[in-house]
């Protein structure tokens, strides 16, 4: 699991998407952000490093725990099959709102600024997860091969995405991610 947002938190997210998608990322300050939810600056610090990390949402470290269990070799024995649990057991201690994933979306389809930060953020996570799995597969799974296998994952969480905004009443995220990477996982 990650570390859910509290509620001051995910308002300071959701309000910074609100004016980036409102006004674009440089048309609104810190300043603005702290009025339109209602903190004060040190507030607002407190909880977000940086505009930037106000639109993104604050970076956050999986579960220890979890993290554990998967380096050593749980739950199930096989790298897809646990790498997909892994994914899951995230998802669904972070649900996504279905407005603010549109949202999302579309600051990242019309902000050349949030997208190429998102990307950033995204790229120093695929690392990290790219040197996890290679740590508990060692010398049966380069470094290479598991960033192979780390985009796989990405595009079905992309999928994923794709197929609860177009049917959100068919379940969540997570539920989709499930069905498509265990399909996935099958094919192999």
């Amino acid at each position: 699991m990650m570390r859910g947002l509290n509620k001051t938190a995910a308002a300071i997210h959701r309000a910074a998407l609100e004016m980036t998608d409102e006004f674009g990322f440089d048309g609104w300050t810190m300043e603005h952000l702290a009025d339109r939810v209602g903190v004060s600056r040190r507030t607002l610090f407190n909880h977000v490093p940086s505009k930037m990390d106000a639109v993104l949402g604050p970076e956050q470290e999986p579960d220890p725990e979890l993290l554990e269990a998967f380096l050593s070799g749980g739950p199930t024995g096989h790298v897809g099959r646990d790498l997909g649990a892994l994914v899951r057991t995230v998802l669904d201690a972070e649900p996504i709102d279905h407005d603010e994933l549109v949202l999302i979306r579309h600051i990242l389809a019309t902000d050349r600024q949030v997208l190429d930060a998102a990307r950033t953020r995204f790229e120093q996570i695929a690392v990290h997860f790219s040197e996890v799995i290679s740590e508990r597969e060692g010398d049966q799974m380069t470094p290479e091969l598991a960033g192979v296998v780390l985009h796989l994952v990405i595009v079905v969480f992309n999928a994923s995405l794709d197929a609860y905004l177009a049917n959100p009443s068919a379940g969540t995220v997570a539920d989709h991610f499930t069905r498509i990477f265990d399909d996935l996982v099958d094919l192999f």
